[in-house]
């Protein structure tokens, strides 16, 4: 299956379903099997380790809280980070923070690149990281859902909180953008 056309994994559903009637077992199964994604995303999302393990924490207790909402539209993974991503928004309103520097993301490799993504293809993931650095906030963030955390297109709506339509041409806009800054850096000064 391409990560495009990703399916709500029956049993993400099932722990989602006990959590909504409190079973702290669920909650944990569900914790060991995201810990990884959503950690490295609460450390992009928040300018220090601390901030990120808080942003960590609530966003648990708000899955806990509203795991009965669970729609299924997208992924379990897709609706957490969501999930994460308003915790994290509520806080930087209430803090003013801003986005943290991420690490260098571990980009996922195309099998058959697009004519047009070769200025992606001949980058080195560094580069390609220093590169989206460059971009706004928001583009930044829609590549690293995609590339880093593999998410479908389903899934970066559910994530963003925003229509399919929206997602791919935002997707759209930060691959021309990261493209651009690439052959910027490539073209002698």
């Amino acid at each position: 299956m391409h990560q495009w056309d990703e399916a709500p994994r029956e049993d993400d559903r099932i722990l989602l379903a006990r959590i909504a009637e409190k079973d702290r077992c669920a909650l944990d199964a569900l914790y060991d099997r995201y810990r990884v994604s959503l950690f490295r995303y609460c450390c992009w999302l928040m300018p220090e380790r601390e901030s990120a393990e808080e942003l960590l924490q609530e966003t648990l207790i708000a899955v806990w809280q509203s795991a009965g909402g669970y729609a299924g539209r997208a992924t379990a993974r897709a609706w957490i980070l969501g999930i994460a991503r308003r915790q994290a928004h509520n806080t930087r309103r209430r803090s003013r923070l801003t986005f943290a520097d991420g690490e260098v993301p571990e980009m996922v490799e195309s099998p058959d690149p697009d004519p047009e993504e070769a200025v992606l293809d001949r980058a080195g993931c560094a580069e390609i990281a220093r590169a989206i650095e460059t971009l706004s906030p928001l583009h930044q963030e829609v590549l690293r859902l995609t590339f880093v955390h593999e998410l479908s297109y389903g899934g970066l709506a559910e994530t963003l909180g925003i229509p399919i339509g929206t997602v791919k041409s935002r997707l759209n806009l930060a691959r021309r953008e990261l493209r651009a800054a690439l052959n910027e850096r490539e073209t002698p000064q």
